[in-house]
């Protein structure tokens, strides 16, 4: 089938959980174009994927799509049951005739991509979890031959070497239509050249990439808020004269007639108002936390290891972290970023007043350090949000109401397991939980990685007015360019200071 007979969309749709609305009245139709799907955790991007994908049946509305519509769909998460197989056995089960006439595609596309023969016999879940889904990606596209693909978060698990492997491979071969739902403001950028924002009032297009169509639609907001206000005003003025009118009806039967007139406008205008989108309310904020001396943490001759010890990865010499240094932290994928990040976590001890200060990682005695994990493998998932907020020190369930509903958790919600929550919520709740420790020092390992965008900005923007110590890990360029105040990066077995990651960004 030819992009051009590639139809798929949908018209008037709406999703419901119960009575917990997900989506209602989202209308769109996907054409030739690379389409970014963009919108905040919650929205009901994945659960509109499986509506599209025949998973899940719409409450109410319809899918719009050609007949034989041949898609391919490479979620989130590698799927199950791939671990055991060889490579070559999961990338020969992409292709759509069996009988092994066409496995020589996958030799094509395995010397195409550099992909030696060894690794192709290797289980598949030896791979790094970045090659396992570009691999899953390049099946979908090249071996599955379908006629529109699916990426859900393609760039999670991607280390930026990987990331430009990806958008190189979508940069070489146009052709195939894509929708890519994600967060990466640079990838989406790179790749797509239409957006479809998905919000609560509906779904929004835009025939240009993600910044120039994010700046269209803030502009038609703002616009239609002030068109909604001018009304607003016009009511109230109107309703002023048709007050003034019933008055003098008493002595003039011809004011009623008048009032009634102006009555009549207001309710056209009314009937006519301009719907202006207001978000709701979906805090993410960090803790201003104070500490008197400048120097949060000291590391001084220090061996970062691989967690089992057998082998080193990198020596720092010395590094001082000040109050209110925010550290991007660069270096290849297993290079030991993360690694640094668990045994700096592991060597903090709020129990303990005073530190070493000989010691080869020292703390100063004021720092409260809290940790986020990219894996937040730490979260219980079958425990309720509000159970899992209000048992943090000093916390009530009364200020754990009010926190969750400025997160913009619905109170519905908050005695749902948080198992029940997208990744993008969960990464929410845990900037919640983290606040209450009233830290001064982060360390975040990925903390963008599940954010949606507006998440990711109001932490861009609360690490820039704190004055707290950061240490952070991420392989979105947006964020590490925006975020930082100071570049660490692993080179060649030694932690050394750089002046910003841009040539970093260029060898990867």
């Amino acid at each position: 089938m030819s992009p051009r007979q590639a139809v798929l969309g949908v018209e008037n749709a709406s999703f419901f959980y119960g009575t917990h609305k997900v989506f209602e009245g989202v209308s769109f139709q996907l054409d030739a174009a690379r389409t970014a799907l963009v919108g905040e955790n919650g929205a009901g991007k994945s659960t509109l994927l499986k509506c599209l994908l025949g998973e899940l049946q719409l409450m109410d509305g319809q899918i719009v799509r050609s007949r034989g519509l041949k898609i391919g769909y490479v979620p989130q998460e590698t799927p199950p049951g791939l671990a055991d197989k060889s490579v070559r056995e999961v990338l020969e089960a992409a292709l759509p005739v069996t009988d092994g006439s066409e496995d020589w595609k996958v030799d094509v596309m395995l010397d195409e991509i550099g992909v030696a023969y060894e690794t192709a016999q290797q289980a598949f879940g030896s791979l790094s979890g970045g090659w396992q889904r570009l691999l899953l990606i390049a099946a979908a596209a090249r071996l599955a031959e379908p006629d529109l693909l699916i990426l859900d978060e393609p760039t999670n698990h991607l280390d930026l070497s990987n990331i430009n492997t990806l958008e190189g491979w979508l940069d070489e071969d146009d052709r195939l239509p894509m929708l890519i739902v994600s967060h990466d403001r640079a990838f989406l950028q790179r790749t797509t050249t239409r957006t479809l924002f998905l919000r609560s009032d509906g779904a929004h297009s835009f025939k240009v990439p993600f910044v120039e169509a994010r700046e269209a639609l803030l502009q038609r907001d703002a616009a239609d808020a002030v068109r909604r206000q001018l009304e607003g005003k016009e009511i109230e003025r109107l309703q002023k004269v048709a007050a003034r009118y019933r008055v003098w009806g008493v002595k003039n039967d011809a004011f009623h007639k008048r009032a009634k007139a102006t009555e009549k406008r207001i309710e056209r205008i009314e009937a006519d108002r301009t719907s202006a989108y207001a978000a709701r309310e979906r805090r993410l904020e960090l803790n201003d936390g104070e500490m008197d001396a400048k120097v949060a943490l000291r590391v001084r001759d220090y061996a970062v290891q691989t967690p089992d010890g057998s082998r080193k990865l990198f020596t720092i010499d010395r590094l001082n972290l000040a109050r209110g240094d925010r550290v991007a932290l660069l270096g290849v994928n297993g290079s030991g970023k993360s690694t640094l990040l668990s045994l700096l976590a592991a060597a903090f001890d709020p129990a303990r007043e005073h530190y070493d200060g000989q010691a080869p990682i020292s703390f100063n005695p004021q720092s409260r350090l809290v940790y986020f994990d990219q894996k937040m493998a730490d979260l219980p998932l079958k425990t309720s949000l509000l159970a899992y907020v209000t048992a943090a020190e000093g916390a009530t369930e009364r200020e754990a109401n009010a926190l969750l509903a400025k997160a913009g958790f619905a109170h519905a919600r908050i005695k749902a397991p948080i198992g029940d929550l997208s990744f993008g919520e969960r990464a929410r709740l845990v900037f919640l939980r983290m606040r209450l420790a009233k830290p001064n020092l982060y360390l975040l390992d990925e903390p963008t990685n599940h954010l949606d965008i507006e998440g990711q900005e109001a932490l861009e923007a609360q690490l820039d007015a704190s004055d707290n110590a950061c240490i952070f890990v991420s392989h979105d360029r947006h964020f590490t360019r925006s975020a930082a105040t100071r570049f660490l990066e692993i080179r060649k077995g030694r932690l050394v200071e750089v002046e910003d990651a841009e040539a970093f960004f260029a060898d990867q």
